[in-house]
């Protein structure tokens, strides 16, 4: 069965430190163009991870998603004492240095303190979150079995979503070869009509035909005009689009080409017709290749 290159698949990995959260979702696209949006991934993670995608997913566009929710204890922040400090010592030596500036009392000192305290705590730098690496050699296997997990939520996805897919663009084969059998039903009428207006051009033109030769242009425009093996073709093609779509994994690039085959043959159809009730059925197979063509571009 098919597969859509639609999917999303989301998995939890509970770390000491908090919840990792990872988010899949993929998109059609002509190869494997793989975006991984966090900045927590080790890098030695990074290229594993990708192998694990490409091998799972084989192409589309696909977005990771990695984000961390830290515990009340780890998301508390940390104050650099040696910066502070040198603020604090800064801001001292400054107010030392002013005109005017004498020590006081004890209870001036202390309240002079804890201004330039307070003003040291301001600064930038000062307060930093924890630079604890998220993910490391002792959770990787956790980590590591919530990628495994999302990749398959992403795999049943687009499985589900190519069993639509499938039914889609399965039954649109299916009108095209109807209507190609109703092409067949004009084909009598077309004849007849083509030597009919010869006759009622050369009647008008009060021109004498020569049953012979009337005979030969007949073959002639005929075989000029012959549509049978566009019918053949057609129809290997629709087989071939059966058997491809059923008996391969991932057969959404040759289906493109066996569209494009398709649709020579239907235009070809309708470039010979010359019988208003062909070219309906010519527009009406144009439209369901169309629309084949749209879906067949989703296809793994």
């Amino acid at each position: 069965m098919i597969k859509s290159m639609t999917g999303y698949g989301k998995a939890e990995a509970v770390l000491a430190s908090g919840k990792l959260t990872i988010e899949i979702r993929t998109l059609n696209s002509k190869s494997a163009d793989i975006s991984i949006k966090s900045s927590i991934l080790p890098k030695d993670k990074d290229l594993l991870v990708r192998q694990k995608i490409a091998d799972m997913l084989v192409r589309g566009t696909i977005d990771v998603y990695i984000n961390f929710e830290a515990n009340v204890a780890d998301a508390a922040k940390v104050v650099d004492a040696d910066v502070v400090r040198s603020y604090y010592n800064q801001l001292l030596a400054i107010r030392s240095s002013l005109p005017g500036f004498a020590m006081g009392s004890t209870e001036s000192s202390d309240r002079m303190n804890n201004e330039l305290l307070a003003a040291a705590l301001r600064f930038p730098d000062v307060v930093a979150a924890r630079k604890e690496d998220i993910i490391n050699e002792e959770n990787w296997p956790v980590v590591e079995a919530a990628f495994d997990e999302a990749l398959k939520a992403v795999d049943a996805y687009r499985a589900k979503e190519g069993e639509a897919l499938y039914k889609d663009v399965t039954g649109r084969v299916a009108n095209i070869l109807a209507f190609e059998d109703e092409v067949e039903s004009h084909e009598a009428e077309r004849v007849e009509a083509v030597r009919e207006r010869i006759l009622a051009a050369a009647e008008e033109l009060s021109v004498k035909l020569d049953k012979e030769r009337f005979e030969q242009e007949m073959i002639f425009w005929l075989e000029k005009f012959d549509i049978n093996e566009e019918k053949v073709r057609l129809r290997q093609h629709c087989a071939y689009f059966k058997d491809t779509i059923d008996g391969e994994p991932c057969p959404g690039k040759k289906l493109g080409f066996i569209i494009q085959e398709m649709g020579r043959e239907i235009n070809t159809t309708g470039s010979k017709a010359n019988n208003a009730s062909i070219q309906k059925l010519v527009v009406r197979m144009k439209d369901e290749l169309e629309k084949i063509r749209e879906q067949s571009m989703n296809i793994l």
